[in-house]
């Protein structure tokens, strides 16, 4: 029998830090991977996350829900759209993305957590800035 996994959102099982403005933390229920993200005023995909993963665009699919603040979404085609607080949305991959305004977008996702912002070998040292 099954048995219910809680977790607080919290007590992730990973962070995943950006290169600047914010970060994505990781939570597993069970085969579920479920994320958070808090991106800061000035984040963009292409300038926080583009480096941690080399790939030219977001290739994840995201399933979210906008807890707060606006996130701008350019996908590869050409289609743009804003989505802000309450807004549940579906991601296909080939798009960038960025914050709109000056308050943090608050974000969780339920398909795309397990492989978003993480690092390739090599990458986050080479992507995120040296503390001096």
């Amino acid at each position: 029998m099954a048995r219910a996994i809680i977790k607080r959102a919290s007590d992730s099982d990973e962070h995943r830090p950006f290169v600047a403005h914010g970060g994505s933390d990781v939570l597993k229920l069970g085969e579920l991977t479920v994320g958070r993200a808090v991106f800061e005023p000035g984040w963009r995909w292409s300038q926080d996350v583009k480096p941690l993963v080399g790939t030219n665009d977001c290739e994840v699919v995201h399933t979210l829900c906008i807890l707060s603040g606006k996130l701008h979404v350019k996908m590869r085609d050409g289609q743009e759209f804003d989505l802000g607080a309450g807004d549940v949305a579906f991601i296909p991959p080939g798009h960038d993305g960025w914050v709109v305004g000056n308050e943090p977008c608050q974000v969780v996702d339920f398909t795309g957590a397990e492989d978003y912002a993480r690092a390739r070998a090599g990458r986050a040292e080479e992507a995120r800035p040296s503390i001096q």
